[in-house]
């Protein structure tokens, strides 16, 4: 199930089309302005037009990716509290829109320290959820490259959180393969199997609800985020075999976050990625 975050400018439907049109299963958005705040209430017609575009084209499993500006570790209270209000009206809108899966950035300590971090994020998501009652949206932690004081860099991070938190059934993961690599995580090749076993030894292959399929401009551990075009970066095409081919996610939304435009021939790189992708099946 292949997707990628696509843009909802003049309508969150269009992110649909684009998809769609690109022979996509599924696909990732955000469900407001991710640099501000303040977000306009969803109307009731765009809620309408996109259930039933969703239904129509039959995307069953869309993904949501959480607001940058969200800082769930944050160690200023006044921060860590907008962040935790602006957290709950991204799941309620994922509510109304009936996207099952919202994809977040654990948080930074800024300084704090890990261990501070890692409590302030474990708080906050207990407070968010008994804001919020409604369980038909699933946050899912995403894996981070460390960079900065960015947490989710270590799988044991996102197990603390699921562990802590007082309603771990509303936690799955997110995993990105750019973020992986530039964390410490090798799963190419041969090193797969080990990895997988890892994963499940941690955070559990089942909690696993979202993949995001991006090659690295960096190599492992250098904890810097830079994404780039699948096999075109350290990751490599033959990193992202196992994966695709894996059976127990196949059924799970795998997002391209890689650049957009058009290659030297004139094609979208969209289309491009997904042409490797899907060739790496056969």
């Amino acid at each position: 199930m292949f997707g990628s975050h696509l843009s909802i400018a003049g309508g969150m439907q269009n992110a649909l089309h684009e998809a769609h049109e690109l022979g996509m299963q599924t696909v990732q958005v955000f469900t407001k302005n991710q640099q501000q705040w303040r977000a306009a209430p969803l109307s009731a017609q765009a809620v309408e037009v996109w259930q039933s575009e969703c239904a129509r084209m039959g995307f069953t499993q869309t993904v949501s990716h959480g607001s940058y500006l969200i800082n769930l570790a944050s160690p200023d209270d006044a921060l860590w509290n907008k962040s935790q209000e602006l957290f709950t009206e991204e799941l309620r809108r994922c509510a109304a829109l009936k996207i099952p899966y919202l994809v977040a950035h654990p948080g930074a300590h800024m300084g704090s320290g890990e261990e501070v971090g890692l409590q302030r994020i474990v708080k906050a998501l207990d407070q968010v959820h008994a804001a919020l009652t409604d369980e038909s949206v699933m946050t899912c932690l995403e894996s981070t490259a460390g960079q900065g004081s960015s947490l989710g860099y270590k799988l044991e991070h996102l197990a603390f959180v699921i562990a802590q938190v007082k309603q771990p059934q509303r936690l799955g993961v997110c995993l990105d393969t750019a973020h992986l690599l530039a964390g410490g995580y090798d799963f190419r090749g041969g090193t797969y199997e080990k990895f997988r076993r890892e994963v499940d030894q941690t955070i559990g292959l089942q909690r696993v609800k979202v993949w995001h399929l991006n090659d690295s401009k960096k190599d492992l551990g250098s904890r810097v985020d830079r994404h780039e075009h699948i096999g075109c970066g350290f990751v490599g095409v033959e990193g992202f075999r196992p994966i695709v081919r894996d059976a127990l996610f196949a059924n799970i939304p795998k997002i391209l976050e890689t650049p957009k435009g058009k290659n030297e021939q004139g094609r979208l790189w969209d289309a491009v990625n997904l042409d490797v992708l899907r060739g790496l099946m056969q």
